[in-house]
């Protein structure tokens, strides 16, 4: 509405800008020329030093963040203040705000904040802090060490290096952290509790601690290491789990009155948002998927528009066996007939899964997807599961137009989260 609220009063958010570190560049404009390339950003796993161990493991591949300086972002001393993933999560951020032309000094900095996705904090610092602990006793620990590890210095660190003083949090709902503090970041706009607010999430948890407990419970990809490119295959019949992977993505969000009244460009706004609880099992979706289809029932409810209004969906799609079959048939469940119409694209069979980053990197694409009218592939589907009967957008970007698109993440505890993303209409 020309007022800057929608059609129930609440204010409007905007997306006006992005910022990416991942496993396919270090930008979204970098990221998305490999997305609809079909590029892989999977390669053999180079983070863990095979003295430590990496070759005692059934996986031998990630999506690795590559050319990446974090001195290009901050001070050397600052960099090495934090961990891996504060590196990824201030990066994106000053990224994010220079593409959405945000002059901090000219904002009401206590109206500004974040909301940070992140699953493990810094888990290669805790695998290097227990080696010290063993090798040489306590006292010889990093004292930064737990500064460094928190999940929540990702925010921290934020806040530290643009000067935020308003609303802060951060999200730890594993894989879907980073989808669910967009949308908490925008319900923190739409109540008017701030102006703008920097949002998405960010992982680097790729070390032998984590390796190990992915793997222990086997569901780290095994079939491929010889050929990592192909490592990651949602929806395919030969799927043998998720691949390990790192980096993520911040993006600037607005209320509409805001960023019209200093100039900004929408490039794409939020309407809907879902979040639901499986209340079942740890570590495995329920298998009809009834917690994903809850959430995404209630983010179409939110948006107030009914399932074939939907124009592409972008899919969890982890690639294990369990996590595939769920979802297709939440999306049955959710949408009917209308299933086999829309395409569904999975990013981590390009990426791999950046766990707490997926989110976050997955929306920046979505807001690629609108603006281009660009859906990119599904790679390495290329014998599909019988059980996963729907358009995935194989091998190849296609030409579609996208107006509203929604995006799913799930998390281990069975915590989800859905996202309604709306080409911006005026």
């Amino acid at each position: 509405m020309s007022d800057g609220t929608d059609a129930a009063g609440r204010r409007r958010v905007v997306i006006t800008g992005s910022g990416v570190v991942s496993p396919l560049g270090n930008s979204p404009e970098t990221m998305w020329e490999a997305a609809i390339a079909a590029r892989s950003g999977t390669g053999r796993l180079s983070l863990i030093d095979e003295i430590d161990g990496a070759e005692a493991y059934p996986c031998k591949v990630s999506g690795e963040v590559r050319d990446f300086d974090p001195t290009n972002y901050l001070d050397r001393k600052d960099a090495r203040r934090m961990a891996r993933f504060s590196q990824f999560a201030v990066a994106t951020s000053k990224q994010a705000v220079e593409a959405a032309g945000l002059d901090l000094a000219q904002e009401n900095v206590e109206r500004v904040g974040t909301v940070f996705g992140n699953g493990g904090g810094g888990l290669p610092n805790t695998d290097q802090a227990m080696r010290t602990l063993l090798k040489r006793g306590g006292m010889r620990v990093d004292p930064l060490y737990i500064a460094k590890m928190l999940p929540n210095m990702g925010a921290g660190n934020i806040t530290i290096q643009l000067g935020l003083l308003g609303y802060t949090n951060t999200v730890t709902t594993a894989c879907a952290a980073g989808t669910q503090a967009v949308g908490d970041a925008a319900e923190v706009i739409r109540r008017g509790a701030a102006d703008v607010m920097l949002a998405g999430g960010c992982e680097a948890g790729i070390s032998e601690l984590g390796l190990a407990s992915f793997a222990s419970m086997r569901a780290l990809a095994t079939a491929h290491n010889e050929t990592p490119e192909v490592s990651s295959r949602p929806f395919d019949r030969d799927r043998s789990g998720l691949v390990p992977a790192e980096g993520g993505a911040m993006l600037v969000l607005e209320g509409l009155d805001h960023a019209l009244a200093r100039g900004a460009t929408p490039l794409a706004e939020i309407t809907g948002y879902g979040v639901s609880a499986d209340a079942s099992f740890l570590v495995a979706p329920p298998e009809d998927g009834n917690g994903g289809a809850r959430a995404m029932k209630a983010a179409l409810a939110d948006a107030g528009i009914p399932p074939e209004a939907v124009d592409c969906v972008s899919a969890h799609a982890t690639a294990t066996q369990a996590g595939d079959i769920a979802e297709t048939r939440a999306l049955r469940t959710v949408f009917g007939e209308h299933a086999y119409r829309m395409p569904v694209t999975a990013m981590k069979s390009q990426t791999g899964h950046l766990l707490g980053g997926s989110g976050g990197l997955e929306l920046v694409a979505a807001v690629r997807m609108i603006g281009s009218s660009t859906v990119p592939p599904t790679i390495n589907l290329d014998h599909p599961d019988p059980e996963c009967d729907l358009d995935y957008v194989p091998h190849e970007a296609r030409e579609v137009e996208v107006n509203l698109l929604m995006k799913n993440s799930f998390g281990f505890g069975g915590q989800n989260a859905v996202l309604i993303l709306s080409r911006y209409d005026g």
